[in-house]
């Protein structure tokens, strides 16, 4: 039997199954999907490992694995009840003969054909869906901070500082209010806004799709009904998300500093116009929205929504003509009497931000006697007023102190130390390494990674000493560093760490580290710090270098063993913004020689905020 038949009339029969489609096309669909993912995800992996092995070497495991649970935690829930919103309105929303009613059919050899309308629908939707999720839950992850602030900053979470607990003198709101909550909320309307919009856009789209067809072919009276009851429910929401929107912009007048020049905050016409009318027009956008889910129920019609806007478009004209004339004819006449109370908020509202009004005054008469003007009655004063100016010290140093000329001063500080009993005002400067002013003929992998790792010790000279050639009279200085003060000393003068170092590098290896010309030789060490990514056994030694950039050096060198290190991320700056990214830092670091000679940057932090009120 071979599955054909031939009937008394000579007409073939075929038998036989029709042909199956290969089963092995899900299969390499499957394979390319995870191809993809390890292809486009396996380089994130692979640098969060090394970031967990960064925070661990520091001691800030948790710091580490308590953001990466925030971000992601933000990005999966964003991203899934985005994707849900809007697939799900895609479903909810699509009618039900989406096909017969945009489909239509084309004639091919006299025979119809129709359109596969709506299952290319259905995955454009699917498709856009995950894309937008993705983005948003991207975008949500960036303000994992914020969300941060919100969760752990609400009440009953922990205890706040005293100023948190200080109200706002319109709203009566606790200023806690608007450091932490409000702008989480205003990220959370935002997004739901978004949403609202797409959603709207969604339903408005099957409208004029199901109409369409309507108007052409007089047909399917009630889909059309159901897709104008789709868009009368999506039009609600949005109208109330633009009424949160509005009301949630009252307390954003607390920080406006556009309406004046004078002063920051609600201002007189604010406080008496605008803020009541803002609450007018949310009002008037909720009952629109009320308007616009009767029209739902109802027989639904096109001329409602318009009106639903009205009560809302009229209050917010209304709003904008009164505030004009208050402005105007009320306040201008008359400004400072009507701003007062409101420029006395301001400056008590700032007092309290800085922290002023903890500030006690003091009187400190100044000396008009003879003595006043006795310079040995003064030597405190005199011997730490500063006569070198920091950008010609730079100069000066960088002609007699950088020894060679991959050395650099980036900076020069001023800092107080005690001197034989006395505290002097000294200015310090560290000598980085510059990678970037090594010669051509050495600029490799080996001299910039494994050799050339580190600077050299620091200048120090007080603020007024002079040579008499005219040059700083310097207390640290050289190369080992050499100190004219018994008490003040250097220990450990290398320096890994600094402004100029934006280059990674591995340490503890079997290659020696250059540490500072010695006449014709060099003198060399090797790491003696606890700090840097141990590079360990083979696998790990392998991750660490592909993440580096570095996958066909560091496995294979005889110079790299296991107990090398790498030490990442060297820059001050960038090294802490890391390590803290919730704080706002001073950008210049200062040097600071310890008592026990070893050196170590000083850097200052600061918490911030634009959401403090007025």
């Amino acid at each position: 039997m071979n599955g054909r038949h031939e009937d008394p009339e000579h007409q073939v029969v075929d038998w036989s199954p029709p042909p199956r489609r290969p089963q092995r096309r899900l299969g390499v669909v499957f394979l390319l999907v995870v191809l993809a993912a390890i292809l486009f995800g396996g380089g994130t992996t692979l640098s969060y490992y090394v970031e967990a092995l960064w925070f661990d070497s520091l001691g800030f495991a948790a710091v580490f694995w308590r953001t990466l649970n925030l971000q992601a935690a933000a990005f999966v829930i964003f991203a899934a009840v985005t994707f849900l919103v809007l697939y799900g309105s895609f479903l909810a929303l699509k009618p039900a003969r989406l096909g017969e009613i945009a489909g239509g059919s084309i004639m091919i050899n006299g025979q119809p054909l129709r359109l596969p309308v709506e299952p290319v629908l259905r995955l454009i939707a699917l498709v856009a869906s995950f894309g937008v999720a993705a983005i948003t839950g991207a975008g949500m992850m960036a303000e994992w901070s914020t969300l941060a602030l919100y969760w752990y900053g609400r009440p009953g979470a922990q205890a706040l500082p005293q100023s948190a607990s200080v109200l706002d003198p319109i709203f009566g709101r606790p200023v806690a209010f608007y450091l932490f909550t409000l702008p989480a909320w205003q990220i959370l309307s935002s997004w739901l806004l978004t949403l609202a919009v797409l959603v709207c856009a969604l339903a408005g789209f099957f409208v004029v799709i199901t109409g369409g067809a309507r108007i052409l072919t007089k047909r399917h009276a009630d889909v059309g009904a159901a897709g104008w009851r789709g868009l009368s429910i999506a039009f609600a929401g949005l109208l109330v998300m633009l009424a949160v929107r509005v009301y949630l912009g009252r307390f954003e007048q607390l920080f406006d500093d556009t309406a004046t020049a004078t002063f920051s905050g609600v201002t007189y016409t604010d406080a008496n116009v605008t803020l009541t009318g803002m609450l007018v027009v949310s009002a008037a956008l909720i009952v629109g929205a009320i308007v616009a889910l009767v029209n739902a129920v109802s027989a639904p019609k096109a001329r409602w929504l318009v009106a639903a806007i009205a009560p809302a478009v009229v209050c917010y004209a209304g709003v904008g003509v009164i505030g004009w004339y208050v402005s105007n004819f009320i306040v201008k006449p008359n400004e400072l009497v009507r701003e007062t109370p409101y420029i006395a908020h301001n400056i008590e509202m700032t007092r309290q931000a800085y922290a002023l009004n903890r500030i006690t005054q003091q009187a400190f008469p100044a000396e008009t006697s003879v003595e006043s003007v006795d310079a040995a009655n003064n030597q405190d004063t005199l011997k730490n007023i500063r006569l070198w100016d920091w950008r010609a010290l730079q100069d000066t140093l960088r002609q007699i102190q950088e020894i060679k000329q991959y050395y650099d001063f980036p900076d020069i500080d001023i800092d107080r130390y005690e001197v034989n009993g006395e505290i002097r005002q000294m200015m310090l400067a560290t000598r980085e390494l510059n990678i970037e002013k090594l010669p051509g003929s050495s600029r490799n992998w080996i001299n910039e990674k494994l050799i050339y790792t580190h600077g050299y010790g620091v200048t120090m000279n007080p603020v007024n000493g002079f040579t008499p050639e005219g040059l700083p009279t310097l207390v640290l200085s050289n190369m080992p560093v050499q100190s004219t003060i018994p008490g003040l000393t250097v220990t450990r003068p290398e320096i890994y760490f600094g402004q100029l170092t934006n280059t990674d590098v591995y340490v503890r290896t079997r290659q020696k580290e250059f540490n500072y010309p010695q006449g014709e030789t060099n003198n060399v060490t090797s790491y003696e710090g606890s700090g840097g990514i141990v590079l360990g056994g083979f696998l790990r030694r392998l991750l660490i270098a592909t993440e580096q950039g570095d996958v066909t050096k560091v496995p294979f060198s005889d110079d790299i063993s296991a107990e090398s290190r790498l030490l990442m991320r060297r820059n001050i700056g960038e090294r802490i913004g890391v390590l803290a990214p919730f704080l706002t830092f001073d950008p210049d670091p200062y040097m600071v020689v310890g008592e026990d000679g070893r050196l170590s940057w000083m850097i200052d932090g600061y918490t911030t905020s634009a959401s403090f009120p007025y």
